[in-house]
């Protein structure tokens, strides 16, 4: 794959944001096709739970989780006890986890967005799962794009190296 076509797929997956999408739907959504799920509704059914940090618990980074489901595409085992795949897997979403970390400071949705996270007891008692309406102020304050952005190029260029 070419720089552009890269760059093509980064500018999709912000386009997917700035329309109102999730992080990780962006991120699925830009890449689901070079792995034949070419239906987009189906591409972002499936990764529309891990936005916000996973149901907007703030955990995991969105972005990252929608890398991590293209990583399952890419080298996911698809049999109860195949070990050495289940290995390489973890190992693909590790490197790929590492190098978004060391991209962007954190996996962590709360830390990137400079809040409190929330716990699992927090978002249960007092976590509001309603998302914040889409404003101008909204995506000036969230570096989301960026992280999106940073995600589609990781994955991309990560399995463009290894293959």
């Amino acid at each position: 794959m070419t720089q552009q076509e890269i760059e093509e797929r980064v500018e999709k997956a912000k386009e997917l944001f700035h329309q109102g999408f999730n992080c990780s739907q962006s991120v699925f959504g830009a890449c689901a096709d070079l792995y034949g799920i070419t239906d987009e509704a189906l591409a972002l059914r499936l990764s529309a739970s891990f936005g916000g940090g996973i149901g907007r618990m703030r955990q995991t980074c969105g972005a990252a989780c929608g890398m991590f489901l293209l990583a399952g595409l890419e080298n996911g085992s698809a049999t109860p006890h195949d070990a050495e795949g289940k290995k390489q897997n973890y190992a693909l979403v590790q490197e790929l986890a590492a190098q978004f970390k060391s991209e962007n400071g954190s996996l962590i949705c709360a830390e990137l967005l400079g809040i409190a996270p929330k716990t699992h007891e927090t978002a249960q008692q007092f976590g509001n799962p309603t998302p914040e309406p889409r404003t101008e102020a909204y995506y000036q304050k969230r570096p989301c794009a960026e992280m999106v952005a940073s995600a589609v190029r990781i994955f991309i260029e990560h399995i463009e190296h290894n293959q």
